[in-house]
């Protein structure tokens, strides 16, 4: 028989693995022409670390043949095995080793290391790579794609749907670029009320810039942005040493899109964000908020002054440039990154999630909770006198505030 035909039969043990939810790994051991023993990875089922498919066929091999020598033996698997079954096949005395797909992080058989190239050692074992190589890989990749599948479900099985909303699937987010980190859930703030809120939580590595404390820089976006919106932010702010915390409003983004308009009021989502504050144990915290739709943001101090440091506001309007203060370089660095012209990734990023007309009741409902509709019983005021009063240490013009207020500020 071939080298193909028994890396087929490896393949069908591989096969085997997979169906008892082990990474699929098979392996024969071929003794004059003839299989003498078989192989599966079985790790997880036999709570065993040394239980890969090279090992488990060469000891169904030995006793076989009564001995741990297996001279005249060569050895079938699907994968580059690891030091670990290098090492036991070279023990072995095994005459051949053949496998199919490289393993580019763990391989010992030329990947990462090549233990059979070892002139010192005592035995020399033929080696060879690349049967039917594709055929492995792609049991592989099939197996661990739907792992991935799996693992989406069990975390959208702990975050269950709720009855009078939608959540966007994520098919619609692939492709975006520029947006790599890992989407973090919860559902268990008291306001969301079982609904899945999504948020990027990002923490750099290093000293703190300045050798001050680490700062949290709290993105919120406006409607109908989504965290998508700080991507070419965030690497600038993780870069000075500081954590990152972008939140998707329940209704936009990655978060649950209750199906009625009325879900949507200023005291319901700034309870959410308070609660997600209180929940991350933000301190020392930055708001960076966007031009228009600000006002939820900046009522947020007034629950608990003591967390924030300061506010940052993006992309101003270039005709009231005049009115602001000097920009610190951490604004500039997102002047510089944003103004992407129409027609962009920014344009797909931004319909991404409303797939259909009935998952933008929020961005329905933000429009009716404009500031300038009603000053949110006094609250609109309180943010802006608290401001006003901290306005030479965050850096922000008062002229900004008074749009929200309806009262000029006074010296």
């Amino acid at each position: 028989m071939s080298d193909e035909a028994f890396m087929e039969m490896a393949l069908v043990q591989a096969r085997v693995a997979a169906a008892f939810g082990e990474v699929p790994v098979g392996a024969v051991v071929v003794r004059q022409g003839k299989v003498i023993a078989t192989g599966r990875n079985a790790p997880v089922e036999a709570h065993d670390p040394t239980a890969h498919a090279e090992i488990m066929a060469l000891r169904a091999a030995a006793l076989a043949l009564g001995n741990y020598r297996l001279d005249e033996c060569e050895l079938f698997v699907t994968l580059e095995p690891c030091a670990m079954c290098s090492g036991a096949m070279l023990n072995a005395r095994l005459k051949r080793v053949v496998f199919g797909a490289s393993e580019p992080k763990t391989g010992a058989a030329g990947s990462v290391i090549n233990l059979f190239a070892q002139a010192r050692l005592n035995h020399q074992t033929e080696l060879q790579g690349g049967v039917l190589a594709e055929s492995s890989r792609a049991l592989l990749q099939d197996f661990f794609r739907q792992r991935r599948a799996d693992q989406r479900e069990a975390a959208r099985q702990r975050h269950p749907l709720r009855d009078d909303a939608l959540r966007t699937p994520d098919a619609a987010f692939d492709g975006l670029s520029a947006y790599p980190w890992a989407p973090r859930y919860l559902s268990d703030l008291p306001a969301l009320d079982g609904l899945r809120m999504h948020y990027l939580d990002e923490q750099a590595l290093g000293v703190e810039e300045g050798g001050g404390p680490r700062l949290t820089y709290l993105c919120l976006h406006g409607s109908p942005d989504w965290s998508y919106a700080f991507r070419r932010l965030i690497p600038s702010l993780l870069q000075t040493g500081h954590r990152v915390v972008a939140p998707d409003l329940i209704g936009f983004g990655k978060s649950d899109k209750p199906k009625k308009d009325s879900f949507h009021t200023f005291s319901r989502h700034r309870q959410i964000l308070l609660e997600l504050v209180e929940k991350l144990d933000l301190q020392n915290i930055v708001l960076v908020l966007p031009r228009q739709g600000t006002l939820l943001g900046l009522t947020l101090p007034l629950a608990a002054p003591l967390r924030y440091r300061g506010l940052r506001l993006m992309n101003p309007d270039p005709l009231a440039e005049s009115e602001y203060l000097p920009l610190s370089q951490g604004f500039l660095l997102w002047e510089q990154a944003g103004g992407m012209p129409a027609g962009t990734e920014t344009d797909v990023a931004c319909e991404a999630p409303f797939p259909g007309n009935s998952y933008r009741a929020g961005v329905r409902a933000f429009a009716a909770m404009a500031p300038d509709s009603g000053n949110h019983d006094g609250i609109a005021s309180e943010a802006g006198q608290f401001w006003r009063d901290r306005r030479d240490e965050c850096n922000l013009h008062v002229s900004f505030l008074e749009k929200y207020t309806n009262k000029p500020y006074q010296e």
